[in-house]
């Protein structure tokens, strides 16, 4: 799914809040031009290790992506304003407001937002449930239906993407 979103928007420039295994960097990449680069932050050092070993086993080229281990909120507002194609928000949900906030800024016009998790792990239907990763998903939910200049669409995938174009 994220190879043929990546693809869809013709995406050169992406960045991944979040690296997890890499599995996730892998498919950008795959459906990113030859020459598409992909920034991935993570604070956890053994996940960009990872990662940086699962892209190298794929044999894609060193210059094609930049792992920061750092945190992503100390990271992301020094990258340039509307340079970003696409930004996928797969970090700690409980910063998912935050990093919709920075995702936005990143985008160019037409590009593309995912963020994973979007469905809390189907505990978001549930009223009731009020732990603090649905609370946070469902105030990342309502901040993007308020953003003006998004075309939006939620996806029951998996645990739920959440997709959003920015005019």
């Amino acid at each position: 799914m994220l190879t043929f979103l990546t693809r869809l928007v013709s995406a050169q420039t992406a960045v991944e809040i979040g690296t997890d295994a890499g599995v996730t960097a892998l498919s950008l990449l795959s459906g990113m031009a030859q020459r598409g680069v992909l920034t991935s932050v993570d604070p956890e050092t053994f996940h960009q290790e990872t990662a940086r070993e699962v892209l190298k086993e794929a044999q894609i080229a060193t210059n094609r992506f930049r792992t920061i281990a750092s945190n992503p909120l100390d990271v992301l507002p020094k990258l340039r304003d509307g340079a970003y194609d696409l930004v996928l928000i797969n970090g700690d949900r409980l910063e998912y407001v935050e990093y919709l906030s920075q995702a936005l800024r990143l985008l160019r016009s037409g590009g593309l937002l995912i963020m994973n998790d979007a469905l809390a792990s189907y505990h978001l239907a549930d009223p009731d449930n009020q732990d603090d990763d649905t609370l946070i998903i469902r105030e990342a939910l309502e901040s993007v239906q308020q953003t003006e200049g998004l075309t939006t669409s939620l996806v029951p995938v998996g645990v739920g993407l959440l997709l959003a174009v920015k005019d």
